[in-house]
């Protein structure tokens, strides 16, 4: 396992930006699909996206492909979550996570389920 720190969050009005990081101690991060998921209060844990070796290799969730951007940086063991026009529903707390395999179809690796590491989450707030 990995230990995952988030940052970034914080309060913006609807239309604006912001950038989370994840950072990861341990060992081989570029062997770990890195993934985001979000959890709004009195609702599920959902995905919002992940990102396997590769900057190109991400998928995003439906609600939020187009506006977010997953990336990484093997060399700082950090993910990012780009995140741009920003909507009141997209309020929750935000959680990093990493599991150490990989998935060749798009529908997988979305579960929560499937991760084994995670962050303790960070909070944006998108006021309208």
């Amino acid at each position: 396992q990995v230990r995952l720190v988030e940052s970034g969050g914080g309060l913006v009005q609807a239309g604006g930006s912001l950038r989370l990081s994840c950072a990861a101690s341990g060992h081989s991060f570029s062997t770990y699909t890195m993934a985001w998921f979000r959890q709004a209060p009195g609702k599920e844990r959902e995905f919002v996206g992940r990102i396997q070796w590769t900057n190109e290799d991400t998928v995003y969730a439906d609600s939020v492909k187009g506006r977010f951007t997953i990336s990484r940086d093997n060399a700082k063991n950090t993910v990012y979550l780009q995140m741009d026009s920003l909507k009141p529903e997209d309020t929750a707390v935000y959680y990093c996570a990493a599991a150490r395999r990989w998935w060749s179809a798009s529908d997988l690796g979305r579960s929560r389920y499937e991760y084994d590491s995670w962050g303790q989450g960070t909070q944006v707030t998108v006021s309208s």
